[in-house]
């Protein structure tokens, strides 16, 4: 049987090509349609299926994001606690704090560096507290009032905040346009990594997200240095209330 498949292909070899293609054509005639349906067939297999399982919205993706940030940064810092007071009895971040929420009063004036809310000193607001929004936060309030507050945004020119970057503790400063800048970093930071608020006594008993890394640059004066832009975790224009973090609620 080998050597007759041996003769069938030196046949086959030294046919011409003419006959070799018409031979060709006819099986291509004859078995062209079991051959498209297994096309057919295959292509439909390869093909994607819809996803077809719950839509969840930008903003609560977003929220979820930055509680999962939140929680990954509270367990860096117990981690640390623990390994230099082993044995000792470790406070929860913002147990027995109070979390106050208050609707966003639009100012056109104020732009991107500040927001007016609807709460004050009635609702034991004081002067620096965080603001949270989607569990990330934007900024501390200033000029408090009986009843409004204003939110200053880190994005704010005059704004400076103690912040950790992938370890690095480090201070971000606004820019006045939606974004802040960390300048002369000793080390590349990828574009996406967390930034973290550090904690405040008195009114942030651990690190929180605060923004993004949107941008890494070589800094001017030193190729050895890095620039970074950081944006804010929430679309600030878009948000109608947020929380503001009170540590030590008076009774």
């Amino acid at each position: 049987m080998f050597i007759w498949f041996m003769l069938a292909g030196f046949i086959f070899l030294l046919t011409p090509h003419g006959l070799t293609k018409t031979f060709q054509d006819a099986f291509n005639r004859i078995f062209s349609w079991p051959l498209s349906v297994g096309r057919s067939f295959m292509l439909s297999a390869r093909t994607d299926q819809p996803f077809t399982g719950p839509v969840v919205g930008r903003r609560k993706y977003s929220e979820l994001q930055n509680h999962l940030a939140n929680v990954m940064g509270q367990r860096d810092q117990a981690y640390e606690e623990i390994e230099r007071l082993s044995g000792l009895r470790r406070r929860w971040p913002l147990e027995g704090a109070k979390l106050v929420r208050a609707g966003v009063i639009r100012d056109p004036v104020s732009g991107h560096s500040e927001l007016i809310i609807d709460r004050g000193q009635e609702d034991g607001l004081a002067t620096g507290q965080f603001v949270l929004v989607d569990n990330g936060i934007i900024g501390t309030l200033c000029d408090i009032s009986s009843r409004t507050a204003r939110v200053k945004l880190f994005t704010d020119s005059t704004s400076t905040t103690p912040v950790s970057i992938a370890g690095l503790p480090t201070v971000m400063k606004g820019t006045g346009d939606n974004s802040a800048r960390v300048e002369m970093v000793k080390r590349k930071i990828d574009v996406g990594a967390d930034v973290f608020a550090l904690k405040k006594p008195g009114f942030l008993d651990a690190p929180m997200i605060i923004g993004k890394v949107a941008q890494c640059e070589r800094n001017d004066k030193s190729a050895l240095l890095w620039d970074i832009t950081v944006e804010p975790v929430c679309d600030i224009e878009t948000i109608d209330d947020i929380t503001v973090v009170v540590l030590n609620p008076r009774e």
